[in-house]
């Protein structure tokens, strides 16, 4: 006779980075090998997405593009006109354009992905969004060191028309800014991942547990958060790369 259903265990096991990969119920589980994990193969999975949207179906075509063409080049656009742009420049707007983009898009497809039956949010996993709030926390300090040495970190934390006396104070106090908004970078996109994950997966458990009853109430509210949680893929998305553009542009072209 089958155990008694645990809820608890049920979401820990999907929102965690299990070996084991659930590709449809009555399948059962399938072991992954020691060393792939549920978040590796998402991951995997969402390069190969990225890489066969814009190099195999991406078509840069002279006329006005159609199709997926379209819908990717809008995105693509906004992005470079609307956040690159504006927050860093027109040089390293342009420039940095097609690193926010593949940011942008990877995000989203990791996102998505996770609103999958058989799949998770790579992004639920905060090594990964811990991984890309390093690469902005590199393109900060790293890019600004090559571009304009230690006299260019001091300028982009220190305001110049500071006292004299408070400027190491307040150098202190920006360095430790610096890795805050790294931090929030990782916290916010894993946070808002995989506690979206685990209210959906909280309202089908109860379905599971109390049957017809609790499915009249807690299916059509599953279905809600699910509609939420597409949005919140974009929304997600969306305010890393506008955080990094304003976080990157900040250190290279300080205002102050």
């Amino acid at each position: 006779m089958p155990g008694k259903f645990d809820l608890n265990a049920y979401i820990m096991h999907h929102v965690g980075n299990s070996h084991e990969w659930h590709i449809l119920p009555f399948f059962g589980p399938v072991t992954l090998p020691g060393f792939l994990t549920v978040h590796l193969l998402m991951l995997m999975i969402g390069t190969t997405i990225l890489m066969f949207l814009f190099l195999v179906v991406y078509r840069k075509q002279d006329r006005v593009p159609t199709g997926i063409t379209n819908f990717l080049e809008f995105f693509v656009v906004y992005i470079r006109d609307e956040i690159a742009i504006p927050n860093m420049g027109e040089k390293d707007g342009v420039s940095f354009t097609p690193m926010l983009c593949s940011l942008f898009f990877f995000i989203l497809i990791c996102n998505l992905t996770g609103l999958f039956p058989i799949f998770t949010a790579a992004t639920g996993n905060i090594n990964v969004t811990g991984a890309l709030a390093y690469l902005i926390f590199i393109l900060m300090v790293v890019g600004t060191l090559i571009r304009s040495g230690p006299v260019g970190i001091w300028h982009g934390l220190v305001p110049s028309a500071l006292p004299a006396f408070s400027k190491p104070i307040f150098f202190l106090l920006e360095v430790a800014l610096l890795f805050i908004r790294c931090i929030a970078l990782m916290m916010r996109l894993f946070a808002n991942m995989m506690a979206g994950h685990i209210v959906i997966m909280s309202f089908l458990g109860l379905c599971i547990m109390f049957g017809l009853g609790a499915a009249i109430l807690a299916f059509p509210m599953a279905v809600l958060f699910y509609c939420m949680e597409i949005f919140v893929s974009f929304l997600q998305a969306y305010i890393f790369i506008l955080l990094s553009a304003i976080f990157i542009g900040h250190m290279y072209h300080p205002k102050h």
